[in-house]
């Protein structure tokens, strides 16, 4: 089994309903096992506009290879009325595969780690909670990449 984590963010509609369904199709997933969750946080959007988005991560083991992970996680998106009419739009459901194991992988579907994962608060602030030691592949761990994410608003609502 391998140690994958999972952002997930909202910001149309009921966004903590779709966070608490998302966490739940996590759950559900063939080959997924023993999901664990970070709080839910508050964040400003970052290069965008509208309403203050929801973020979690979720940590999950899985037998499932990264790219059918990916489809997977893309199938819960499209099923909660995801649409990606431009870059950084709002979202009814977002969910992007963060890291998986210590993978590298560059391809033109999938970039592991998260390539912009070490940029932002509402990836990191939660993923500390369930993994502050994690190693994000050439960017250092999770504790010591979240001071250079510390002028970005974040609130965070529930443990």
């Amino acid at each position: 089994m391998s140690l994958a984590y999972i952002g997930l963010g909202a910001n149309l509609g009921d966004a903590r309903a779709a966070l608490e369904v998302a966490f739940a199709a996590l759950v559900a997933l063939p080959g997924v096992e023993g999901v664990r969750r970070s709080s839910l946080w508050r964040s400003a959007p970052i290069d965008s506009s509208g309403p203050d988005y929801l973020n979690a991560v979720a940590e999950l083991r899985t037998g499932l290879e990264p790219l059918d992970l990916l489809h997977r996680l893309q199938a819960i998106e499209q099923a909660h009325g995801r649409e990606r009419p431009y870059r950084n739009a709002p979202r009814t459901l977002d969910l992007d595969l963060l890291l998986y194991d210590d993978r590298v992988i560059a391809s033109a579907e999938l970039i592991l780690p998260h390539p912009r994962a070490h940029e932002r608060a509402f990836v990191l602030a939660p993923l500390a909670e369930l993994a502050p030691g994690r190693e994000l592949p050439g960017r250092g761990t999770v504790a010591a990449l979240l001071p250079g994410v510390a002028d970005q608003r974040i609130e965070r609502l529930t443990a």
